[in-house]
């Protein structure tokens, strides 16, 4: 997405402050209202009765973490937030911030209530996360002026504000940052009905003819991911503009589906090459992820963050203390006859 970003001056990291008028289309997607947002039903009534109960209070929401598989629009309910709330939202990064500076430059920026909203928090560096707990816990910055004997500590006075943090490894959070956010919600993968209704209405924002049949086959291969479901639905809308006459039924999403090599369980082409190289390399696993990875040239944490986590929910990979093992379902999927596993390392 193209993003006009500023920056504070000097070596501060860059904020997104607006978006560029050719991403209209892109960002139009995005629910702007709680009730335009879809699924995450527990998460989104849990919020509805805080963000009204800190309205009422005239008070900043408690800070938030957001935690959940990548896609699952934590970003965007982040930005839902900030509207319901009625206050402005500054975007970054763990990574982009790399110096307590970059940090006491973002939040000393902020207005009274305003959201700071931090996407892979867990990847913030150590020093900078010790600064940001004083900020959370007594809205303070403490900053040290000078060095050896004449260095001095200075205590800065910040404006109240809400940190809502995503992540998609909640894990890795160390214990005393994640102790800190007072509302701490999982997304979930969603439904193929809540997909099918995400699809319907990216559809009519998009001007995209659909029907029920369509927009059910786009969802029943979107992994339960609604950013799949939207990059899908730009694809399929592609195929039918050319071949169906723009309008897309079940018929015309399987084909261009098909086309774009995503079977009935929305495995792509990598998945299916996943589970036929340890099928056919390594007789059904178990296999080291890293050994895996270097079979089928692939970074280990793009096939343990991005692919591994659906295999495993739809049954088709285990995970062993020694290693990875293709199922029988597999097996059945790619057509391909079950002996048993019949690994060299068994």
């Amino acid at each position: 997405m193209a993003i006009e970003f500023s920056s504070t001056g000097g070596d501060e990291p860059v904020i997104a402050t607006k978006v560029l008028p050719e991403d209209d289309g892109e960002i139009s997607l995005r629910p702007k209202r709680m009730q335009e947002y879809i699924g995450q039903e527990k998460a989104k009534s849990n919020l509805a009765v805080y963000i009204e109960a800190a309205r009422m209070r005239g008070e900043p929401l408690d800070h938030v973490l957001l935690h959940g598989p990548p896609g699952l629009g934590k970003t965007t309910l982040a930005s839902v937030i900030a509207n319901e709330m009625g206050v402005n939202m500054r975007v970054t990064s763990g990574p982009a911030i790399e110096k307590p500076g970059d940090l006491a430059a973002l939040l000393t920026n902020l207005d009274d209530n305003d959201i700071l909203f931090v996407d892979e928090i867990h990847r913030l560096n150590r020093s900078v996360e010790e600064i940001l707990y004083p900020a959370m816990e007594d809205y303070a910055l403490d900053i040290i002026m000078g060095k050896g004997p004449a260095a001095s500590s200075i205590r800065l006075d910040l404006k109240k504000f809400t940190l809502i943090g995503a992540t998609t490894r909640s894990g890795q959070l160390t214990a005393p940052l994640r102790d800190r956010f007072g509302v701490v919600e999982r997304l979930e993968l969603y439904t193929v009905d809540e997909l099918a209704m995400i699809v319907r209405r990216s559809a009519g924002i998009l001007g995209v003819e659909i029907d029920e049949g369509g927009s059910v086959e786009i969802a029943s291969r979107s992994r339960g991911t609604p950013r799949i479901a939207n990059r899908l639905l730009r694809r399929v809308r592609d195929f039918a503009q050319i071949f169906s006459g723009g309008r897309i039924t079940r018929a015309a999403a399987d084909d261009a589906l098909t086309r774009l090599e995503i079977d009935k369980f929305g495995l792509d082409a990598l998945d299916r090459r996943m589970l036929g190289s340890i099928i056919e390399n390594y007789g059904g696993g178990p296999v080291g992820l890293e050994t895996l990875a270097a079979t089928i040239n692939e970074e280990t944490i793009t096939l343990e963050d991005v692919y591994e986590p659906y295999l495993l929910q739809q049954g088709f990979l285990t995970r062993t203390p020694r290693g990875r093992c293709v199922t029988r379902r597999a097996y059945e999927h790619l057509g391909i006859e079950f002996h048993g596993q019949t690994s060299i390392l068994e």
